[in-house]
């Protein structure tokens, strides 16, 4: 009797379209599993982890169905020895197998793992593609050799143009490439997001799981009702969803915040892509049919601004994590050294748009770009917050966080700790665009149009306290020259005066 393959799917390669299984083999048993090497590296969000686990169970039950022989470790099999590499040898070593396979992994720390575990086995082992992504690392490289910098613009042209998104006879439709100056509204009174799809599931057996494996987690669940997307039936159903009754407005109000419509007009999509439920093309696919099949709804800024999204930051970023790892983890361009506070763990704290960005994370294990970016992370790099410390909480708090697009977004665009690999800029803020794009600012202890006093917004001294802190660095940057301009006509007392206070926010970080 032949022996049969083993091959390892891990939890954020759940691809039914996958060319392993165009065909039930009868020469293969596929692998998943669950381990505390995984769940426990950084502090998980438990619905990121109930996310996974979730997911990779309904993965195995397709698979099941479709007549594939199937292999899952749960958490608490007495086997299970919580590693990859462990579980895998442990196996092979069996004698049961001809020969191991496995799938790229998307995290570079994991690939060196495999690598190595390849190396060690005894039996013949193989690598394959994901057969996920719209590009590769090496299009990225391409695309950008003999250039100084990156620009994400110029590679979002290069998607479009190789996969016609948007696209006719050569030319980008709507004779502009890109709609994102239409795309910065506040959210008006009298617009009222749909509610968000639901899933609810009761995952109180997986909680309890986690409980008597003793799995460490922040964040909150109710376990009687689980309601991401888990499976490819709700993604599909979700997309859907999105398509119908989200996207005639997402392009408009993407960067609006409101404590009142948490996800707005968002898709929520992100988990079931970064798990592999559902493929980016066919999430592009069907946003653009329905803009096509609905022009009076749904104009070229708002399907224009969901493709860039998807078809042009997220392969991206993916780009810009392939080619600088594993140097790009350790970037400090700011030499940042201070802890996070508490209020990231507990939200405890007078100012309201962190208040609630950081709540929302604990509560949902989701926020939307503009609340990492120009909320948490903005006030992360104005107070100088060790680039480690946030990626872990980034990484950890977001069901969708997987490294390959955490460690660019958060390191790159939100810390500019990388120097400007990613970002041509910081970007940070005063309290003036949080007002501006939320209603956060209107029921906060803080008056964001104060910089001193006891309810002088932190957000406005530290903005100018950063620049002044930080001017050797960033005063030649043409694309915040502007600060600089009017901090050379800003008298000297008013920049000692933004000193000192921005010192006091600082030595009273926790208590803010």
């Amino acid at each position: 009797m032949t022996k049969p393959i083993l091959r390892l799917i891990m939890g954020d390669q759940l691809n039914i379209a996958h060319s392993w299984f165009k065909d039930p083999p009868t020469h293969a048993e596929y692998l998943l599993m669950e381990v505390k090497e995984e769940a426990s590296y950084a502090p998980h969000h438990i619905q990121k982890i109930i996310g996974f686990f979730v997911a990779m169970r309904e993965f195995a039950k397709e698979l099941t169905v479709r007549n594939f022989r199937v292999r899952y470790i749960a958490l608490d099999t007495s086997s299970n020895k919580h590693s990859f590499a462990s579980n895998v040898e442990e196996m092979v070593s069996s004698g049961r197998y001809s020969a191991f396979e496995y799938q790229q992994p998307d995290e570079y720390r994991v690939a060196q793992a495999m690598e190595l575990l390849a190396q060690r086995l005894p039996v013949a082992t193989k690598k394959f593609d994901t057969e996920h992504f719209l590009t590769t690392p090496e299009q990225f490289r391409s695309v950008f050799k003999g250039h100084q910098r990156y620009v994400m613009e110029l590679f979002y042209r290069e998607v479009r143009r190789s996969t016609g998104f948007l696209m006719q006879n050569g030319k980008p439709i709507g004779e502009r490439w890109n709609f994102d100056s239409e795309n910065r509204k506040k959210l008006p009174a009298g617009v009222k997001p749909p509610p968000a799809i639901e899933f609810p599931r009761d995952v109180s057996d997986i909680v309890s799981m986690l409980t008597q494996e003793n799995v460490q987690s922040i964040g909150t669940v109710d376990p009687k009702r689980f309601t991401w997307a888990v499976s490819r039936n709700d993604a599909q159903q979700a997309l859907q969803y999105f398509c119908a009754h989200l996207l005639p407005e997402f392009g408009s109000y993407q960067d609006a915040m409101t404590t009142e419509h948490r996800t707005l007009f968002h898709s929520k999509l992100s988990f079931a892509l970064n798990v592999k439920l559902i493929s980016p093309r066919e999430v592009i696919e069907a946003a653009i049919k329905t803009w096509e099949e609905n022009p009076e709804r749904v104009s070229i800024e708002q399907i224009e601004g969901f493709v860039r999204q998807i078809a042009g930051w997220r392969e991206f970023m993916r780009g810009v994590y392939w080619t600088h790892m594993p140097e790009y983890k350790r970037l400090n361009f700011f030499k940042a050294e201070r802890s996070l506070p508490h209020y990231f763990w507990d939200a405890d704290t007078k100012m309201n748009c962190v208040r609630q960005s950081v709540q929302q994370s604990l509560d949902d294990s989701y926020a939307h770009h503009i609340q990492r970016l120009m909320v948490t992370g903005n006030f992360a790099v104005m107070t100088g917050i060790n680039p480690d410390e946030i990626d872990a909480w980034y990484l950890g708090i977001y069901a969708d966080a997987v490294e390959w697009v955490q460690l660019p977004n958060t390191r790159g665009m939100s810390q500019f700790a990388d120097g400007g690999i990613v970002g041509t800029k910081p970007y940070t803020s005063s309290a003036q665009y949080i007002n501006k794009m939320s209603n956060y600012c209107s029921k906060c202890f803080y008056n964001y149009k104060e910089k001193f006093g006891e309810r002088g917004c932190p957000f406005n001294t530290l903005y100018w306290d950063f620049l002044i802190r930080n001017q050797e660095k960033l005063e030649k940057n043409p694309r915040i020259g502007m600060g600089y301009q009017l901090l050379k006509k800003m008298p000297e007392k008013d920049k000692a005066a933004i000193r000192e206070k921005g010192a006091e926010i600082l030595n009273n970080i926790e208590k803010l």
